[in-house]
């Protein structure tokens, strides 16, 4: 799968081309330390002064990098796709070959970050339900009052939570038909390439 780069990430990336190589594979030190523990303004200033260009260049350098870099290890792109997907930029033989082992390199650590940021949500774990029939009361003797109690349990980092919900049938049938409606809008095409794009 090729990577597709917009207009203003392959301007960031032209800067890589006034460099040297082993510049560029300074920059993608950075780069990866940026995912790790985040910005470091002085870094780029150092860098700026040493290679006597504004500190915004040097910032858009490494954050297109680390663009680069994130997208491809995201999407598990080979190193053909990587190779084609670069060759876009217009790099040298010598630029691209770093660049292919910067992310041959990096891929798992990059994905390993990008998976430990990504938040932690409960998931199902049981569900036990019960349904609850009033017949009649001291006041009213004759009388149907239909309830649905249920109990579901969530996991989350190993860790199980329950919580209990009670309802009426017409509220829960209105609430399966819209968890229906949304399975279904889940199955059309424009949604399964944007998760195709996520993944």
């Amino acid at each position: 799968m090729l990577l597709v780069l917009s207009d203003e990430h392959k301007e960031h990336l032209s800067f890589l081309l006034q460099v040297d190589a082993a510049v560029v594979g300074e920059f993608g030190r950075i780069a990866v330390e940026f995912l790790r523990k985040g910005a470091s303004p002085k870094i780029y200033e150092g860098a700026a002064r040493k290679l006597n260009v504004a500190v915004e260049t040097i910032q858009h350098g490494v954050e297109g990098l680390m663009y680069l870099l994130t997208e491809s290890s995201k999407l598990m792109v080979s190193e053909v796709d990587f190779q084609d997907s670069v060759l876009v930029l217009g790099f040298g033989e010598e630029l691209n070959e770093v660049l292919l082992q910067l992310y041959l390199t990096h891929r798992l650590e990059v994905r390993s970050t990008l998976k430990q940021l990504t938040p932690a949500l409960p998931h199902y774990s049981n569900l036990e339900w019960r349904l609850d029939v009033l017949l009649a009361s001291r006041a009213l003797r004759q009388q149907v009052v239909p309830t649905v109690t249920m109990r579901l349990e969530l996991s989350s980092n190993g860790q199980q939570s329950a919580r209990i919900l009670q309802t009426d049938p017409a509220t829960l049938l209105h609430l399966i038909s819209s968890l229906e409606g949304a399975l279904n809008a889940l199955k059309s095409n424009h949604a399964r390439r944007i998760l195709r794009n996520i993944k």
